[in-house]
């Protein structure tokens, strides 16, 4: 099965070199560059922002123009205007908790780095027949975890299938993730909680990030 639209191998490097990705619902433009810094002085230089709030958009244009070694996704595409605006926004990267192959197609046209969301063999399949190989894995925890992971990926890893788990993604059980081999890394949303952001409490995110990272070091080296 050759792969039409392979994925940008900056992108898969960078997920595997940190093995984690915070997913950020950000609850204003503001508090963008402050969360990259305290990504950044905890180890981290690559962030998911969800369209789950109006500030997305801008919140990734600034930190594209204000912290360019930060590798920059958008989460929770849902829609032509979702991906639209990521993209006109400078995104690196994209996601989706689910399958839709019309944003998958639109992804590829604009030449985004597009991981869907699966959950199912079903799904892996017709995300390979899309051309996808880099796939998020959501609800992780709701859909068993490591263990269907790691059944899911032995009829497809030697088609070079990988998964970016999310969802119950906590320090808990992160080892156990990274320690998955069909796992380039794991999206966390524990990193940098909403109240958090919203207090602007960014000591606390960086020690969590910093934490974080030691356990993926530890895992899989610097």
């Amino acid at each position: 099965m050759n792969d039409p639209h392979p994925p940008d191998l900056a992108v898969v490097a960078a997920l595997r070199r940190s093995g984690i990705v915070p997913v950020v619902s950000l609850p204003s433009v503001d508090v963008a560059v402050p969360l990259a810094d305290a990504l950044a002085a905890g180890g981290l230089q690559i962030i998911e922002i969800t369209f789950r709030t109006a500030a997305a958009a801008e919140a990734i244009r600034r930190l594209r123009a204000e912290r360019p070694n930060l590798l920059v996704g958008a989460g929770t595409i849902l829609s032509s205007e979702n991906l639209q605006a990521a993209v006109d926004s400078g995104v690196q990267f994209a996601l989706a908790p689910g399958l839709n192959p019309e944003m998958v197609k639109r992804a590829q046209d604009c030449g985004l780095p597009f991981l869907p969301g699966v959950a199912t063999a079903s799904d892996v399949d017709l995300a390979l027949r899309l051309g996808c190989r880099l796939l998020k894995f959501f609800p992780a925890a709701q859909m068993g975890g490591v263990s269907t992971i790691r059944a899911l990926a032995a009829p497809y890893r030697h088609l070079g299938v990988e998964f970016v788990p999310t969802g119950g993604v906590s320090p808990d059980n992160l080892a156990d993730y990274l320690s998955e081999p069909s796992v380039a890394g794991v999206g966390g949303s524990w990193l940098a909680k909403s109240d958090d952001l919203a207090s602007g409490n960014f000591a606390v995110i960086e020690k969590r990030c910093a934490e974080a990272v030691q356990i993926a070091r530890n895992l899989r080296g610097s």
